[in-house]
C-alpha cells in the first residue's frame, strides 16, 4: 500500500513539472548602458573616471599622415570597422580640499545620441555638478567643453574654469574663426557659448606653461592639437597620474604609429611631436595616464611595443581595500 502510494505521488511530481513555465525571455531589452564611472586612489587622491557616453567617427577619413586602406588594416587587427565608437571620458578628482573636474564631455553638441551622459554619471559616481570647485580643460574643443554650459547657464555653477592662455587667446578671439581651416570655424561659436556665462561671473582663469594650479595638480604644455592643449598631472603620496586631453584619439592606430595624426588637429606636425614624446616618457616612467578617448575608463600605463608603443589598461577592482591602499 505504501508502495502504491509512493507511486502515484511521484507520478504526480512528475505531471506537475511538465505544466508550462511562464516565458520570461519575451521581457523587453533594456538596450541602455547604466552612467559610467569608475573609481581608483592616486596616494590620497580618489579619482573617478566619468563617462560623457560615445560618438562614432569615420577614423579612415580623419586620420591623416597615413591612407584610408592602411587605416581600415589597422582597424581590422582589433576587429574594428571604419567607423568607430569612440569613449568620450572625463575625470573628477576629490583631493580632500577640492573637487576638481578635468574635462566636461561633449553636452549637447553632438546631438542625442552622443556624449551628453557627463552629468548622469557624476550623479551616479555619488556627487553633484554643485560641488566641483574646479573644472580644468584640457583644451577648448567641443568633446571637451562642451558640457561647461547648457542654455546659457554654467553646468557647474561653483567652479572655476581653468585654460591655458594661448587656447583662450585663439578660440574665444572670433577675429581668428575666419582665418581658421574651415572644418575649425564651428569650434569658435561653441567656445563662445559655452564660456559666456563662466566669462561673465569672473570665473575663468588662464595660465600659460607649467604651474601648479592647485595643491597636487600641476600643468605640463602639451602644444600642437590646439595651440593651448595641455596635460594636467596629478601627484600624491610619491604617485603620478597624467590627463593626457586628445594625445590621442585612435588607440588601435596611433600607440603602434604615433606620427598618424586627425584632422582635427591646429598644428599636426606639432601634435605628433608631443604624442611621441609623451608615449616615450610615460613608458620610460611608469606612471599612469588617463586619456579622453581611449576605452571608458581610459586609465592605464604605455609600454614600449617594437618600434612603437602598446596599452595596458588599469586592471579592474572592486575590492574597497585596494582602493584604500
Amino acid at each position: 500500500m505504501k508502495t502504491m502510494q509512493a507511486v502515484l505521488m511521484l507520478a504526480g511530481a512528475l505531471a506537475g513539472s511538465a505544466a508550462p513555465v511562464a516565458a520570461y525571455a519575451a521581457a523587453p531589452q533594456v538596450l541602455t548602458q547604466a552612467p559610467g564611472y569608475y573609481r581608483m586612489l592616486l596616494g590620497t587622491f580618489e579619482v573617478t573616471a566619468l563617462s560623457d557616453g560615445t560618438v562614432t567617427i569615420p577614423l579612415d577619413e580623419l586620420l591623416t599622415n597615413t591612407s584610408a586602406r592602411h587605416v581600415r588594416a589597422a582597424l581590422a587587427r582589433s576587429h574594428l570597422a571604419p567607423q568607430v565608437e569612440t569613449s568620450i571620458n572625463a575625470f573628477l578628482v576629490n583631493t580632500g580640499s577640492h573637487l576638481v573636474l578635468v574635462d566636461t564631455g561633449a553636452g549637447a553638441l553632438f546631438g542625442a545620441d552622443a556624449g551628453g551622459k557627463l552629468q548622469d554619471s557624476i550623479r551616479a559616481a555619488g556627487y553633484s555638478a554643485d560641488q566641483i570647485d574646479a573644472v580644468l580643460v584640457t583644451h577648448i574643443h567641443g568633446d571637451h567643453s562642451g558640457g561647461l554650459s547648457s542654455a546659457g547657464k554654467m553646468q557647474f555653477p561653483n567652479a572655476r574654469v581653468y585654460v591655458n592662455r594661448h587656447d583662450a587667446d585663439f578660440w574665444l578671439n572670433s577675429a581668428n574663426r575666419a582665418g581658421a581651416a574651415e572644418n575649425q570655424r564651428a569650434g569658435f561659436d561653441q567656445a563662445a557659448a559655452q564660456f559666456a556665462p563662466y566669462q561673465a561671473a569672473d570665473r575663468v582663469k588662464t595660465f600659460d606653461g607649467a604651474t601648479e594650479l592647485l595643491p597636487g595638480v600641476w600643468t605640463a604644455p602639451a602644444v600642437g592639437h590646439t595651440p593651448g592643449h595641455t596635460v594636467y598631472v596629478l601627484k600624491s603620496g610619491g604617485q603620478e597620474l597624467r590627463f593626457w586631453g586628445d594625445m590621442l584619439h585612435a588607440q588601435d592606430v596611433q600607440f603602434a604609429e604615433p606620427d598618424v595624426t586627425i584632422h582635427f588637429d591646429v598644428d599636426s606636425r606639432g601634435a605628433a611631436v608631443q604624442r611621441k614624446a609623451a608615449f616615450r616618457d610615460a613608458a620610460l616612467r611608469g606612471y599612469l595616464v588617463a586619456a579622453a578617448h581611449i576605452s571608458f575608463p581610459g586609465i592605464g600605463h604605455v609600454r614600449p611595443a617594437g618600434k612603437g608603443f602598446e596599452w595596458l589598461p588599469l586592471p579592474y577592482t572592486s575590492l574597497q581595500r585596494r582602493l584604500a591602499q
